[in-house]
């Protein structure tokens, strides 16, 4: 049983006590405990150590650290941000609130250090090593001087968060100012051995709000990223991601974009090596090889992927769906199935020319068959055997006019 302090104990004397074989497991290790005579007393010493305290004979003092019990330090943290976010309940199951604007977690302990504070002192194993040169070190305190250097430099950190949060960022590189398309974001996260990805540029090419209908939640909305990446030297991808808010689907698709990535041929560093005709479902592109200097007349989502691999010159019409993601897969699904000159000179056994201006009639040798070079020519067809597009027909015919040719204008 417990007992008081009696008289038999002297005055400031000290005493250093394990705790018993039966509070092993509670307590966490031995305390030095300050003995009074009849001034101190077990209720007294539980609450000046806010610890639980048990005396025995003889005259064995254990204590125990502990918290006051509360709401805070009974749950665990998970269980309480749940609380916070209403992630459970009756009210989710059933969809109610959807249109509220979604919580997110916080990092709390962010511009805080642990062990840190106004008086210096310095922890070990917080904010100081706990063993040096072999040695346990024991609790010490900072200088003055030390301490306000420290407590100036948390308190700038603070407010250049508190700065930054309230800047809005602006968006660089988008298609227009309302739309997310175009914009450009930081590279990829670095790899799992620390491979890092500073020369590859990223860009959005769509982001958009998606519904999923759930029997428990109802509808339920998602966002959903088409992230296209390159490094202007003929290696690029694209990927798309989905999760509850922008930026964490953005930043999935960025990183999935790095492990699809497609290794696109280009003729002498700024073009295509031929006229490619390519369908994806409903979604139908015709690109034509280009001379230097003529640029990129396309769709807007197609002169931004030709960026980021380093086509520079190409004209490109889409036709049927206008679909980005159609649009996307059927431009590299078309570049990736383009034959270069050597393909084509190894498949059909016979030297590729190529005519130019500033040769006139004579012909430029481009490539040379690897193999035996064929004797006999290549076999043609009484009538070629070539798809006509309806608009290169009446423009070569001189039938094709100006949409403005019999506008009224206004006369101010």
């Amino acid at each position: 049983m417990p007992h008081r302090y009696s008289d038999r104990h002297r005055a400031g004397e000290q005493k250093t006590v394990p705790a018993p074989r039966g509070l092993h497991q509670r307590a966490q290790g031995f305390a030095s405990v300050p003995v009074k005579g009849s001034c101190g007393s077990y209720c007294s010493l539980a609450w000046a150590f806010q610890a639980r305290c048990s005396i025995s004979a003889p005259w064995t003092v254990t204590v125990e650290q502990r918290r006051q019990s509360s709401f805070f330090n009974t749950l665990t943290a998970d269980e309480l941000w749940k609380g916070a976010l209403a992630e459970t309940g009756v009210g989710v199951k059933k969809g109610r609130g959807k249109r509220r604007k979604k919580k997110l977690r916080k990092n709390l302990n962010r511009g805080q250090e642990i062990g840190e504070g106004r008086s210096g002192f310095l922890w070990p194993g917080l904010n100081a090593p706990l063993i040096q040169s072999g040695r346990v070190q024991a609790v010490t305190q900072r200088k003055k001087e030390e301490r306000e250097r420290i407590q100036s430099e948390i308190v700038q950190r603070r407010d250049t968060w508190e700065k930054k949060r309230k800047i809005k960022i602006k968006r660089e590189g988008g298609w227009s100012g309302k739309c997310w398309g175009g914009v450009i974001l930081d590279p990829p996260d670095p790899g799992p051995n620390g491979e890092t990805y500073e020369d590859f540029e990223t860009r959005v090419i769509e982001v958009k709000n998606v519904f999923c209908m759930n029997a428990k939640e109802g509808r339920k909305k998602s966002i959903r990223a088409l992230v296209a990446i390159g490094n202007g030297k003929g290696a690029a991808g694209f990927a798309m991601g989905k999760a509850g808010d922008r930026m964490n689907a953005l930043r999935k698709a960025k990183n999935k974009a790095i492990r699809c990535l497609h290794l696109i041929e280009l003729y002498q560093k700024h073009t295509v090596y031929h006229d490619i005709t390519v369908k994806f479902k409903r979604t139908t592109i015709r690109m034509k090889k280009q001379n230097k200097g003529y640029g990129l007349h396309c769709h807007r989502a197609i002169i931004t992927i030709c960026k980021l691999i380093g086509i520079k010159d190409m004209y490109a019409k889409v036709s049927g769906s206008k679909n980005l993601i159609n649009i996307t897969r059927a431009l590299f699904k078309g570049l990736t199935q383009q034959e270069t000159h050597q393909q084509l000179a190894n498949e059909k056994g016979l030297y590729v020319v190529e005519f130019r201006e500033e040769q006139g009639p004579l012909p430029i040798v481009v490539a040379l068959p690897e193999g035996t070079v064929r004797e006999d020519p290549e076999p043609e067809d009484e009538v070629p055997d070539t798809k006509l597009e309806w608009s290169d027909v009446k423009e070569a015919q001189g039938m094709k006019k100006s949409p403005w040719a019999n506008v009224r204008r206004a006369v101010w």
